[in-house]
């Protein structure tokens, strides 16, 4: 195994392992294939993925959407599954150890991976930090033990980490780079068959099947709501293609399908089109602050999953933007306050505030440029650093 890493040091063809969770992990998975392919053409990487990291050459043993799953008691009901894949890995990675591991989110799969791999002699690098700021603080010893490296998104979690003895290096976001800093949105709306004039709200109820359950029919009683007091309004609710049949019976259940044009993907098309989103808690409020939209961020979940995370947390807020920007910048509904009366109450305030949404934009517009760097090359070159001279 040294002198496979040292070749690839040298340019030659090092083999990663990676696993990477849900849609959001597919897609920084791939932009970081994408910086190690420019480094190493010829490298080559297995583990779990999606289709983003699929179209980048990458060998998919089981799909990314096995591990999409949030809260402990829907964790629960997938355990014995997610646990079997996990040893399977780890067998597999100990008979024919690569020259790299690299976890992509999805920490409670992955540290443990990771800490076992790196006792093998395996180096082991985790792209995106857990939340520890946010909640969970614990993770900081699993993490230590677990990790050569951490790339971070945030600038501020380098330093934090690094006082807890964990290496980490802060390069950007790479959606931050492939979002434009001034989305066209005629062209999106052009795109997907939209009108030029009038308004557009997306839904996004999430990419776990959980959140369609938990979230959909709540965030489409919104709309009916919204549609009600606006009936020139439409609706975009872009979703995996693997949950479309889900989430369209779920839009003719509530009796919505004249007025929600359901969307296989396709959701940076749809944040580019919408003036305002409804959106769950995660990676995507991100992706809806750098297309600079306005929106609400709502997240339901089992009873129980709720009480054991809400005790967990550090910080008062739950949107990356908010988190971000350390203030309500955007309002947040949880559990039994997001209503769909709530929801589409305050849909309808960014709608008919533009001076409220071009401050927010402003504010979204300085978040973007700080978290704009060349993560792949930035990535690269600390993955570089792993492997032995």
């Amino acid at each position: 195994m040294a002198q496979d890493a040292a070749s690839a040091r040298s340019g030659a063809a090092p083999r990663i392992a990676m696993v990477a969770g849900e849609a959001s992990g597919d897609l920084l998975a791939a932009l970081l294939l994408d910086g190690l392919h420019a480094r190493w053409p010829a490298l080559s990487a297995h583990g779990i993925g999606g289709p983003q990291m699929a179209q980048r050459g990458f060998e998919a043993w089981w799909p990314s959407d096995k591990l999409a799953v949030r809260g402990y008691v829907e964790v629960l009901r997938h355990y014995r599954g997610i646990v079997a894949i996990r040893a399977q890995c780890r067998r597999r990675w100990l008979k024919s150890p690569p020259d790299l591991f690299i976890g992509v989110d999805a920490p409670d799969f992955n540290l443990a991976l990771e800490r076992d791999l790196r006792r093998a002699g395996v180096k082991t690098l985790h792209f995106v930090s857990p939340s520890v700021w946010a909640w969970r603080a614990e993770r900081l010893a699993r993490m230590r033990d677990s990790v050569d490296h951490v790339l971070c998104l945030f600038p501020f979690e380098p330093a934090l980490l690094q006082q807890h003895g964990i290496a980490a290096t802060y390069v950007g976001h790479p959606l931050a780079a492939t979002i434009a800093m001034v989305p066209d949105r005629q062209a999106a709306r052009l795109a997907l068959g939209l009108p030029v004039q009038g308004p557009v709200v997306a839904l996004l109820p999430g990419s776990r099947q959980s959140e369609i359950d938990y979230l959909a029919r709540r965030f489409l009683d919104a709309a009916a709501i919204l549609l009600r007091q606006r009936p020139w309004i439409r609706f975009v609710l872009p979703t995996l293609p693997a949950l479309k049949p889900r989430v369209e019976r779920i839009v003719r259940d509530a009796g919505m399908a004249r007025h929600v044009d359901v969307l296989s993907g396709q959701s940076h098309q749809a944040l580019a089109a919408c003036d305002a989103t409804l959106i769950a808690s995660g990676t995507a409020t991100l992706e809806a602050a750098l297309f600079k939209r306005p929106m609400v961020i709502a997240y339901n979940m089992h009873w129980l999953s709720w009480q054991l995370m809400r005790r967990q947390r550090l910080q008062p807020w739950v949107g990356l933007p908010n988190i971000l920007c350390r203030d309500f910048v955007v309002p947040e509904f949880l559990q039994d306050k997001a209503t769909p009366a709530a929801l589409a109450a305050a849909l309808a305030q960014w709608l008919d505030e533009p001076d409220r949404v071009t401050a927010l934009q402003q504010r979204f517009a300085s978040l973007h440029r700080e978290l704009q760097r060349d993560t792949s090359e930035l990535a690269a070159h600390a993955i570089a650093q792993l492997f032995p001279a």
